[in-house]
């Protein structure tokens, strides 16, 4: 028998309330909203879920865990093989060879957004049929279906761009996405020069789209936020008195290159 819309929410709030696992997250939306955005069926997303679970598991038991990136389900198999207890999935490898406008890109967000998604979903589906292989032969010791992390770039336009694309990320069985700061329209692999960086409370709204996303889905996935502030040398305000308030070491700001070279000296990464 289904929940009311009352007991789900309920629910929701003493999850969000009592599990550790919510602990220091943050939610400017209510469990009511939540709920409002699910409908009246519920749909289990188990490779996500368990992907996630796992995930929080061995961020919360271990220093690091090794992950390599795969670009096709054949590799993600035999890293798996080789030990290997999480897969990446990176944009520049779907942007170089395996995106679905079928192009060689280079890594600038120019493949169709929904690229990412489809090969974990074709991970996920080569590391389930080993997993039937080997199961079907009685080998039941090796742990198969590893998380997969995988990269949402920029997030391909804004919040609801967002919220889309995580949506799709947790049905392909992505157990963490991460999400960086550049501006989408600007995307720039690392080592290229011309980085655009959006406002702080922009990234943010990406990142609680995200979380909504992942909440009206239920499933706890792994939110990550990554910066490109120490490589990129452009913003797209000229707010420099409102980054003041956040300079380190004390040092007035009057351009990007100013903090890159203050951040670096302050917080040199060895």
């Amino acid at each position: 028998m289904s929940k009311s819309y009352e007991q789900q929410v309920e629910e929701l709030n003493k999850d969000w309330q009592e599990n550790p696992r919510w602990n220091g997250v943050v939610r400017d939306y209510s469990a009511e909203e939540v709920i409002s955005l699910r409908g009246s069926v519920e749909v289990e997303y188990s490779l996500a879920r368990q992907g996630a679970e796992k995930l929080w598991e061995k961020l919360n038991s271990n220093s690091y865990t090794h992950a390599m990136g795969a670009l096709t389900g054949g590799q993600a198999v035999q890293m798996v093989k080789g030990g290997l207890e999480a897969i990446y999935l990176s944009g520049w490898q779907v942007a170089g060879d395996a995106n679905l406008a079928e192009q060689v890109y280079p890594d600038q967000s120019l493949y169709p957004a929904n690229s990412v998604p489809t090969v974990v979903r074709r991970i996920n589906n080569a590391l389930r049929r080993a997993d039937q292989i080997e199961w079907s032969e009685g080998n039941r010791d090796r742990e198969w279906l590893v998380p997969i992390v995988a990269d949402a770039e920029a997030g391909f336009g804004g919040p609801l761009n967002a919220f889309e694309l995580m949506k799709s990320m947790i049905e392909a069985g992505a157990a963490g996405v991460h999400w960086e700061d550049q501006l989408a329209s600007e995307k720039k692999c690392g080592h290229m020069g011309g980085k655009v960086l959006v406002p702080t409370q922009q990234h943010i709204r990406t990142l609680t789209a995200a979380r909504l996303a992942a909440d009206v889905m239920n499933v706890p996935s792994i939110v990550v936020a990554r910066t490109d502030s120490l490589a990129a040398t452009l913003l797209t305000s000229d707010m420099m008195n409102e980054i003041n308030n956040f300079a380190p070491v004390n040092v007035q700001l009057k351009d990007s290159f100013t903090w890159k070279t203050a951040w670096t000296q302050q917080f040199r990464v060895d």
